[in-house]
């Protein structure tokens, strides 16, 4: 019997365009809103679909130090967070 092989999940994979990403950021403040780990990592997630490289420079950080904040384990202070989420095209808001 053939073995199967599974390939890994990366939601990166799914995130197109920007009505994919707004869709895909909203579901985790929805879910998971007050855990900033899940938050930052969602943004990195958004980050490796759309160019991590690109917009570690854009933001001005190295590409490491922006991977690491971003990968839950990380503690990025919102100056970053605000800085990657604009250099994204993205708009943070807040509404009652």
């Amino acid at each position: 019997m053939a073995q199967e092989r599974f390939a890994r999940y990366d939601s990166a994979d799914y995130l197109k365009d920007d009505e994919d990403i707004a869709a895909y950021l909203e579901a985790v403040m929805e879910e998971g809103g007050d855990d900033p780990a899940l938050v930052a990592r969602a943004l990195g997630v958004v980050a490796r679909a759309r160019n991590m490289t690109a917009l570690a420079r854009e933001v001005g950080m190295s590409r490491a130090g922006l991977g690491k904040a971003l990968s839950g384990e990380g503690n990025p202070t919102l100056a970053t967070v605000l800085k990657v989420t604009r250099a994204l095209g993205l708009k943070v808001s807040i509404h009652p």
